[in-house]
């Protein structure tokens, strides 16, 4: 299907193959004639990560389901000069130097003068956030580590009674009897002669034991918090990319060849 100019809002982001099938990147801007309207040039985003503008003529061109169908071959369109300005005009002489680049008749125009423009006129620095749209987002797993308080186990505090000896001693007194003499003195009147007697009564002291319960400590349980390190390891995924291109593959800023 050749491009018409109905076809322009839709060109921008499809895919870019060249006259051999091989893709080479997408669509990044539609460049239209300033006096037709018809669309003559589109920029392939090529190089690393896309960052580089080529310009494709539409001359030959086709759209296809898989995308864009264009003449010149991959190699050739990289090394097309980058004639645009800042402005999205592209000037008689640099849209002549594509032609000559791509080897095709040149049309007659006024030396100097935009002969192409940007069909919509945007500035390259929307270009450049456009770009960043159609781009991919990488992701990478990260721990996340958090804090549960969880039930360890049980403390009982039990009372029981055990038995000990102990052993105590205690002074204790008690009477004796001993027998004392005295002489009578003079005078003294006799006493009958005859039997008597005198009953004395002794007393000692007698230790007695009781047991009584006295209090002596108070004990209970408490708990306080104690503090430690622990290490948790585990395997997560990062997201990477491979930039493929003809110069070889470039993965993570790394170059490495084919």
């Amino acid at each position: 299907m050749t491009i018409t100019p109905d076809m322009v809002k839709d060109l921008r982001g499809t895919q870019v193959f060249d006259r051999d099938d091989e893709k080479i990147g997408k669509v990044g801007e539609v460049y239209v004639d300033n006096s037709s309207g018809e669309p003559k040039w589109v920029t392939v985003n090529t190089g690393l990560f896309g960052t580089t503008e080529s310009f494709v003529p539409l001359d030959g061109a086709k759209q296809g389901r898989d995308g864009l169908h264009v003449a010149p071959a991959k190699k050739m369109i990289k090394d097309a000069p980058r004639s645009a300005d800042d402005s999205g005009e592209l000037s008689e002489t640099g849209e002549r130097e594509l032609y000559d680049h791509y080897g095709l008749a040149a049309p007659t125009g006024r030396h100097g003068d935009a002969d192409a423009r940007r069909q919509d006129g945007r500035d390259r620095d929307q270009r450049t956030d456009r770009h960043g749209d159609q781009g991919m987002t990488l992701s990478e797993e990260r721990l996340a580590v958090g804090k549960e308080s969880v039930e360890t186990g049980r403390v009982r505090l039990r009372k029981y009674v055990v038995t000990e000896n102990q052993t105590v001693e205690v002074p204790v007194s008690h009477e004796e009897v001993r027998l004392e003499r005295e002489p009578v003195r003079d005078g003294a009147r006799p006493g009958s002669i005859g039997e008597d007697e005198q009953t004395v009564t002794l007393h000692a002291e007698r230790a007695t034991v009781d047991k009584q319960a006295h209090a002596v400590e108070n004990v209970r349980l408490a708990t306080e918090t104690v503090t430690e390190n622990q290490t948790f390891s585990e395997d997560v995924r990062k997201e990477r990319v491979d930039v493929d291109d003809e110069n070889g593959v470039m993965t993570d800023g790394k170059k490495r060849r084919h």
